[in-house]
């Protein structure tokens, strides 16, 4: 399979960027939107495209061509304001999902964030953010993909363990980028995984093993 992925200069997806670059049975295309990033992945001998999700769906598209999968993992950052976080985590999540449609992608796999389907838990200062997540995740579920949204719990930049807790409802917790990471490359061809949403935490469970028990 190989897999377009959207939001490749990420700290999550850098990983997924090196763990599908030397995948045994996937490739990778990374989408990045600056030209500096692109350099610098080329130089690493990893296939990139230069796009950006505040251009059209045709040009998203375009860079999707001969992919046979899409995994966003963009986000506008903690930097910026709620118009970016829409601009890039709502409407820069449904042009990927219609360029996904334009030229015949079906697999789809979305980093939301943990809870994003329950209004009543999101944090009040974090709100926008939620909002964004929450709408795009329900387009992408009404849409025609085979999607799989994976909710993270609170990100840590510390080295994975392999082990993590995934059901449709989870308490609050945390998970390495790691292992989101890890778990982001494994659902793509798992079929437990296809058109299902779930929270995600760090756990006591393999990745595999959680991932072929949800339910």
């Amino acid at each position: 399979m190989k897999v377009l992925l959207i939001g490749a200069n990420g700290k999550v997806g850098r990983q997924v960027v090196d763990m599908l670059h030397g995948h045994e049975r996937h490739t990778v295309r990374a989408m990045v939107r600056k030209p500096e990033q692109w350099e610098a992945l080329r130089n690493k001998g990893i296939e990139a495209v230069l796009a950006d999700l505040e251009g059209t769906v045709d040009e998203i598209a375009e860079a999707a061509k001969g992919c046979d999968a899409i995994v966003f993992s963009a986000g506008s950052g903690g930097h910026t304001g709620p118009d970016k976080t829409l601009l890039v985590d709502l409407d820069g999540a449904v042009k990927a999902m219609e360029a996904a449609e334009k030229i015949g992608i079906k697999r789809f796999v979305i980093v939301s964030t943990f809870q994003a389907h329950n209004r009543e838990n999101w944090p009040e200062d974090l709100k926008p953010y939620y909002v964004a997540k929450h709408y795009a995740d329900r387009m992408l579920m009404n849409s025609g993909l085979n999607y799989t949204i994976i909710r993270p719990g609170y990100l840590r930049d510390v080295k994975g363990t392999g082990l993590v807790t995934a059901a449709e409802n989870l308490k609050g917790g945390s998970i390495p980028r790691e292992d989101v990471a890890r778990t982001i490359v494994q659902t793509l061809d798992e079929p437990n995984t296809y058109r299902k949403a779930f929270d995600l935490m760090a756990g006591d469970t393999p990745i595999a093993e959680a991932l072929k028990s949800l339910r």
